[in-house]
């Protein structure tokens, strides 16, 4: 069977021709025998068919550029910077954007209210996760983050319930990131506040919470095992490996080695790299920023003093809370999150989006709403602070996603930003190197990560 991209590509090549061959077929049909005029008659009829049924399943598709042939709208993408295109066509078409990728059909969703008609109104129809072809290839549906139907909502439910018995959100899972936070600041005391790239060890320090969940154990930062993990996933290679047995698994269908090898990359790929980066983003953003530091440092003296940081204090430290939300929205890690796909034909917001539309969650018009921010483009924690210094909620808050889809390790990540930001903190004053200039334009890659940089951490005393 054709699959969608080649089958449209069929139909617009035949549709070009259609005309052309209805004139040969009437200047040489005294020259056919019957059969011919009546098979060529039928391919026509066929063709014609197919086309009009492929329209129709496009019929009041949502708004977007006109597509050039072939290409759609790839000419009007910035390749460097794609999510841009995006934005500003958003603001011209709306909030559900439609463009075409080549013959490939795309929904962009903007703004939070949009998202989240979307991920939580919609959440079935919206479920499904588009499968890149090298993913496909590598994962072949088995995981979380590249699976869908049955097999992904069986180790989902797994995935929450294990990381559940192994301590997420616990007291015992705590402990473990509270250890591995005072081992971060001993190798970071090392440095003797000299520069130093801080991405090889704050990357094993969150490395090391995934290997305790699954192994019981960590790593130094540099032995030669953890350095090969991130290797590996900091350049997007499958991790290999004998994942640890469950007993008595409840059905060979699903819990076999291949589906579980797969999740288990998938939990050190998704739970090592956003926590660091947005670790790495919250040490530059307070060398951009000493006297945002400053207050936070005075808030870990006056709640916690010289003891070790840990969750318990989060709902004392108002202020130290907005920063780290406001990290995660300024750092906007995940701007398109992880691209979606329908799952069955949808009518949203008065347009028809048919069964296996690739959809775009763009984040970042919801963590920059201005509907919800007020200085939206800003690095601003009053935008998670009461007038009288509380801390507030915001709804449009939603770097983990929304639905069915969102992220299952949260809780974690939560967890570990706290206690690994607070424990930094309260032992360094972060400042840049002499004479350098803090760049917070992200560096290109499949999450907004801060560009390579030097800190000095200068002991507190």
């Amino acid at each position: 069977m054709l699959n969608s991209s080649l089958l449209q590509a069929t139909v617009l090549s035949v549709v070009c021709r259609q005309a052309w061959c209805i004139s040969i077929l009437q200047k040489t049909t005294f020259a056919m025998d019957p059969v011919t005029i009546v098979l060529s008659a039928v391919v026509i009829l066929l063709l014609t068919y197919v086309y009009n049924n492929w329209k129709q399943n496009y019929n009041n598709f949502p708004p977007g550029p006109k597509p050039l042939p072939i290409i759609g709208n790839l000419h009007m993408v910035d390749k460097n910077k794609p999510m841009n295109t995006c934005l500003e066509l958003s603001k011209k078409y709306g909030p559900v954007l439609g463009i075409h990728l080549g013959m490939i059909k795309m929904v962009v969703l903007s703004g939070y209210d949009t998202i989240k008609d979307a991920l939580i109104n919609h959440a079935e129809e919206f479920s499904d996760r588009l499968v890149p072809p090298i993913m496909s290839k590598m994962a072949k549906d088995n995981g979380i983050i590249y699976a869908n139907g049955e097999n992904w909502k069986v180790m989902r439910r797994f995935t929450i319930s294990t990381l559940r018995d192994f301590g997420m959100g616990k007291k015992s899972i705590e402990n473990k990131i509270v250890e591995e936070a005072a081992c971060l600041t001993q190798a970071i005391k090392s440095y003797g506040g000299k520069p130093f790239d801080n991405l090889p060890v704050i990357n094993a320090a969150v490395a090391n919470i995934i290997v305790s969940i699954l192994l019981n154990r960590r790593f130094e930062y540099d032995d030669p095992t953890i350095l090969k993990l991130m290797y590996l996933i900091n350049t997007n290679i499958k991790l290999m490996g004998k994942p640890i047995a469950m007993e008595k698994p409840e059905s060979t269908l699903y819990y076999h080695n291949d589906n579980l090898t797969v999740l288990i990359a998938d939990l050190f790929g998704a739970g090592m790299d956003t926590t660091s980066t947005t670790l790495r983003w919250g040490l530059l953003l307070m060398m951009k920023y000493p006297d945002i530091q400053k207050k936070v440092q005075n808030e870990i003296e006056r709640v916690v003093g010289s003891a070790q940081p840990r969750v318990e204090h989060r709902i004392q430290m108002p202020y130290t809370d907005a920063v780290l939300h406001e990290i995660q929205r300024f750092g906007d890690i995940l701007p398109g999150s992880a691209l979606h796909s329908t799952s069955q034909d949808v009518t949203f917001r008065g347009y028809f989006i048919p069964k296996g539309t690739f959809v775009i969650p763009f984040l970042t018009t919801a963590l920059r709403d201005a509907a919800y921010f007020e200085k939206p483009d800003e690095f601003y924690p009053e935008h998670f602070l009461t007038s009288e210094g509380q801390f507030k909620k915001n709804e449009a808050f939603i770097p983990f996603s929304l639905g069915k889809r969102s992220c299952a390790g949260q809780n974690l990540a939560k967890m570990e930003l706290f206690v690994f930001f607070t424990a930094l903190l309260q032992n360094f004053t972060f400042q840049g190197t002499p004479g350098a200039q803090l760049d917070l334009t992200p560096e290109l890659g499949a999450t907004n990560a801060p560009r390579p940089y030097d800190t000095c951490a200068i002991p507190r005393s």
